[in-house]
């Protein structure tokens, strides 16, 4: 009897672990979605009751995120999701231009992710239509994770699907999304049309312009916050 105790006690952390990942994912989720942003405040007694888990587990979330760099700790203010720094923001762009666009310079003709960007794309030019930025966004991110699809690699997909929820974060140090998204919606329909007409090597110079232009508005704006977030909370460091 003795024995079983600690494979007692091992199945217990290794349920708690479990919810508190799928708390993480669901919070990611949200980051994800633009439903939370730089500076929200996780507030822990509506998250344990929304999510029906103890204040250890929610806690044990927020530090899975934390290392994700998706949330931060304040004292004497709680957990807040994380402010983006502008190392890494630079750090994420560089990482984007040397995955996608090797997955544009390697992809094959008629690949089923290009139905799925121009899918993208025209779920962007609904977004502007309807003047609904977040929306333009999501096609956005959903734009590149077709791109990423177009190297076939479940570890690209994973790496894509982890700085996902960075990049929403990145966005929204912006507080017009419409001039951060615009300029970009006519340049991803310009990268489906060189990659169906197998020019991937013009498609994958024009990414990477187009990253290039897109780190820039993103550390510009970071320039103008000065010291604080778009909450009026300080900046992390994560």
């Amino acid at each position: 009897m003795a024995s079983e105790q600690p494979r007692g006690e091992r199945a217990e952390r290794t349920v708690a672990l479990s919810r508190a990942e799928a708390v993480a994912h669901a919070l990611r989720s949200h980051i994800s979605a633009g439903t939370l942003a730089p500076g929200d405040r996780l507030v822990e007694a509506e998250l344990t009751q929304e999510h029906g888990v103890s204040r250890n587990t929610l806690r044990e979330a927020f530090r899975l995120l934390s290392q994700e760099g998706l949330v931060t700790h304040i004292p004497n203010r709680g957990a807040l999701v994380a402010t983006p720094s502008i190392t890494s923001i630079i750090d994420l762009y560089r990482v984007r231009r040397m995955i996608e666009c090797q997955a544009i310079r390697g992809s094959l003709p008629k690949h089923p992710a290009i139905t799925a960007m121009r899918r993208a794309v025209t779920m962007a030019v609904k977004g502007r239509d309807e003047n609904d930025w977040t929306r333009v966004g999501t096609a956005n991110i959903a734009f590149h994770a077709a791109i990423i699809e177009l190297a076939d690699s479940p570890r690209l997909r994973q790496l894509f699907d982890n700085y996902t929820a960075e990049l929403r974060l990145a966005f929204g140090l912006i507080d017009d999304p419409e001039y951060l998204h615009a300029p970009f919606i006519d340049q991803n329909l310009a990268i489906v049309e060189l990659i169906e007409a197998v020019k991937t090597a013009e498609a994958a110079d024009l990414l990477d312009d187009y990253l290039v232009r897109a780190e820039r508005i993103l550390l510009a704006a970071y320039e103008r916050l000065g010291e604080t977030s778009p909450s009026g909370n300080p900046i992390s460091g994560s």
